[in-house]
Order: C-alpha cells, then structure tokens, then sequence
C-alpha cells in the first residue's frame, strides 16, 4: 500500500476554543479545510496535516469507531521536534497561557534529549523534544 497523503483526525469538544489555541501557539491554519464541523492546521516543516473535528461529527463519518475522552486515555501522542533547548523552555512557557496543560516540565531523558508532555484543551498529548 503506498497512500498518496497521510494526516490525523481528533475529536474535540470546542472548535473555537481549539482553533484559538493552535493560532496563539503559531501553527498555520489549514484554512481551506476549516468549517463549522472542523479545525485544520499544517505541523512542521512537511506540514503534517492535523484535522480536529468535533466529536459527534468525526464519529458520524466514521462508522463503527468511537473516540474516547482524550483527558483520561491516550489515543495518540505526537512529538514535536525543537531546534534547542532554549526552544523547548519557550514552547513550554506558551502552553499553559494558550490554554493547555503542562503535563510534565522540561527536563533530560539520558544525554541526548531534552523535553517535555503538554495537552491541548481537549487533552490531546504532544511530546516536544530536542534530540
């Protein structure tokens, strides 16, 4: 199987509350791809495509799958990938007045990496790392 595009789908409570914090944060908006039903932002350097749809829409379109409450269970958990560790220690600084959660603060994992978890309002995880 060779698919000609791959990008991710979540689930999400609030589309503006999500489409708020993803802006503060800096991420290009997908915008062609954004409606009533769905947010869309570009990830990184190959802009990796991330929809967030509202819950009730994407289990609609989905059929026979249901997404869990990504507070309490782990669906997914992206990593970001940070130039420095003085990037790091800025993008964790942003998290919390964005309006997400800083699941665990920056520190060393062995020598060669330097990180920390944060949770978007719906309680999507993201590792954002140096190595």
């Amino acid at each position: 199987m060779e698919p000609k595009m791959i990008w991710a789908n979540l689930a999400v409570a609030n589309l503006e509350r999500t489409q708020k914090f993803y802006e503060t944060l800096g991420f290009k908006s997908n915008g062609p791809h954004t409606s009533k039903e769905l947010a869309s932002f570009f990830f990184g350097g190959n802009n990796f495509v991330i929809h967030f749809f509202l819950k009730n829409i994407l289990e609609s379109n989905v059929k026979q799958v249901k997404f869990g409450d990504a507070q309490q269970n782990n669906e997914i958990i992206f990593t970001l990938s940070a130039e420095s560790n003085a990037q790091v220690d800025q993008w964790a600084e942003e998290i919390e007045p964005a309006g997400g959660t800083l699941v665990s603060k920056p520190e060393y994992f062995g020598k060669d990496y330097y990180g920390f978890v944060f949770a978007d309002p719906d309680g999507h995880k993201f590792n954002v790392f140096r190595m």
